[in-house]
C-alpha cells in the first residue's frame, strides 16, 4: 500500500514540476525576446549609460531562472535537490542586486557589507557542496 502511494506521489510531483519547468521555459523565452527588443531600443537611444542597468538586471534575471530550471530538472531526474545549482542561482541573484545598487549609487556601507557577507556564505556553501560531491563520487 505504501509503495503505491509513493508511486502516485512521485507521478504527481513529477507532473507538477514538469508543468513548472514548462512555464519557466516559456518565461525564459519571453524574457529572451524582450531582451533582444531592449537591445534594439538601446541602440536607438542617445544616453545609453542609464539603460544598461535594466539590461544587466534582465540578463542576470534570465540566468537565475535558467539555474532554477536546471535544479528542478535535476530533481525530476534524480529525485533530490542538488545544492550547487541552487547556490549558483542565489549567488547570481545577490550579484544582480549588488550590481544594480552600485550602478544606481543607492548602496550604503551597511548594505554593501551585508551583501558581502551573504555572498561569502553562498560561495562557501557552494564550495562545500562541490567538495562533498567530489568526495561522494570518489567513494
Amino acid at each position: 500500500m505504501l509503495s503505491k502511494l509513493r508511486k502516485i506521489f512521485d507521478i504527481f510531483v513529477s507532473s507538477v514540476l514538469g508543468l513548472i519547468v514548462a512555464m519557466m521555459a516559456v518565461g525564459i523565452a519571453i524574457g529572451a525576446v524582450q531582451l533582444v527588443w531592449s537591445v534594439a531600443k538601446l541602440l536607438q537611444s542617445e544616453g545609453i549609460t542609464g539603460n544598461y542597468i535594466g539590461l544587466i538586471a534582465d540578463v542576470l534575471t534570465l540566468y537565475v531562472l535558467i539555474e532554477l530550471s536546471k535544479s528542478l530538472i535535476d530533481y525530476i531526474d534524480v529525485h533530490r535537490l542538488r545544492l550547487t545549482p541552487i547556490a549558483d542561482a542565489a549567488i547570481v541573484f545577490v550579484v544582480r542586486e549588488l550590481l544594480i545598487g552600485i550602478f544606481k549609487h543607492s548602496l550604503d556601507a551597511q548594505m554593501l557589507y551585508a551583501y558581502a557577507v551573504v555572498l561569502l556564505v553562498l560561495v562557501g556553501t557552494r564550495t562545500s557542496a562541490m567538495l562533498m560531491n567530489e568526495r561522494e563520487n570518489r567513494s
